[in-house]
């Protein structure tokens, strides 16, 4: 099948790395004018001249990031069928569409306002209560576009640095840690749920990711099921998709969802019996879903602006290196390693003897690792 990818970065890349064994091709959309998918055929198109084309050379679309045109993403279902439907990228583009869905469905959420000017900042962060994270309405990823108020007299300084007309307004949630589930949906229904991650951010990305998370207890496994299911079934979600989650003294908190493949799924290319990007290119295929169990239990570490000492891992028998062929730069996310182990105690062991060899890899500190 010659499957349309909207968006051509590395998360295309192992989309496509995924479906080539099932006798797959690849065409890669890109929108920015700086791909980096580094294989396939890819059609560079920043002024919207040559859809026309790219449809042509497809019969299915999907996409690997959330930030696309829905007016393209709605004509292509117009001609060609698109999983995700465009509606689930509707949503996850707007943080307060997302929110009053997470509550139309029952999923609990910080207390949030909208706020449309820095006045209406600071009332927002008053009736909330500080402090407050504020969030473009729109655009946004990797901790970019937000900032944290201490005080409601921080509403012009936060209004100035995020620069975007419209912001979410969320009450500062009191969590142990971080979490999210992924899951895919099949064209007919069948859903499978991944073990749920801890996942471990330094400067508001993403540096580790343990799977399965340890200690969940079995009341916040089924709540996260539960909420991921009736997202998926809701949205008539076809593919991967994954929520960010707070674990807090009173259970689960909704973050955010991404409609794709993501980042904190990454450790399933060697610690699932499938991986979340085979999974994705079955669902939007129209095959059965692959068996989601894990294969002991796993981390993930972004590399992220270096990539270090890439002999020195590859010495590691333990260690599994998946770089993206981009250049480097600092903030920017070049690869990632995953790692797989019997046990948690060799898996802390594993990591941090891993870590070691990444330039400003922060500490691996975790609910595994604290007293």
């Amino acid at each position: 099948m010659r499957i349309g990818v909207l968006g051509a970065g590395q998360l295309g890349r192992m989309l496509a790395l995924s479906g080539y064994p099932l006798a797959n091709q690849f065409v890669f959309y890109d929108l920015s004018g700086s791909p980096s998918v580094g294989l396939g055929e890819v059609i560079v198109d920043r002024n919207n001249e040559y859809l026309d084309d790219f449809l042509s050379r497809v019969d299915r679309v999907t996409y690997e990031f959330e930030h696309l045109p829905v007016d393209v993403a709605e004509r292509i279902a117009g001609e060609k069928p698109v999983h995700p439907s465009p509606r689930s990228l509707r949503i996850c583009q707007n943080r307060e569409a997302e929110k009053t869905l997470f509550g139309d469905l029952g999923i609990p959420t910080p207390q949030w306002r909208i706020a449309e000017s820095p006045e209406a900042l600071q009332q927002a962060a008053e009736e909330l209560g500080c402090p407050v994270v504020a969030k473009s309405n729109t655009e946004g990823y990797d901790g970019k576009g937000q900032a944290v108020l201490k005080s409601p007299e921080d509403a012009n300084a936060a209004w100035s640095s995020i620069g975007h007309p419209k912001l979410i307004v969320e009450k500062f949630v009191d969590f142990s840690r971080e979490i999210s589930v992924i899951a895919a949906r099949g064209e007919d229904g069948e859903l499978a749920v991944y073990p749920m991650a801890e996942n471990v951010h330094s400067e508001g990305i993403l540096r580790y990711s343990i799977a399965p998370a340890p200690g969940l207890s079995a009341d916040i496994r089924e709540d996260a099921e539960r909420y991921i299911k009736l997202l998926l079934n809701e949205l008539g979600h076809v593919g991967i998709l994954a929520l960010e989650l707070f674990e807090t003294a009173d259970g689960l908190v909704a973050n955010e969802m991404a409609p794709r493949v993501h980042n904190s799924g990454h450790w399933t290319m060697e610690g699932a019996e499938t991986s979340q990007f085979e999974n994705h290119i079955r669902a939007v295929t129209g095959m059965p879903l692959g068996d989601v169990t894990p294969r002991g239990v796993s981390c993930m570490i972004n590399i992220i602006g270096s990539n270090g000492s890439s002999a020195d891992i590859l010495k590691l028998p333990y260690a599994h290196l998946h770089l993206y062929d981009k250049q480097e730069r600092p903030g920017r996310k070049l690869g990632h390693i995953n790692i797989v182990a019997d046990s948690y105690e060799e898996l802390i062991w594993r990591v941090r003897n891993c870590a070691s060899f990444l330039p400003n890899c922060p500490e691996f500190d975790c609910s595994l690792t604290s007293d």
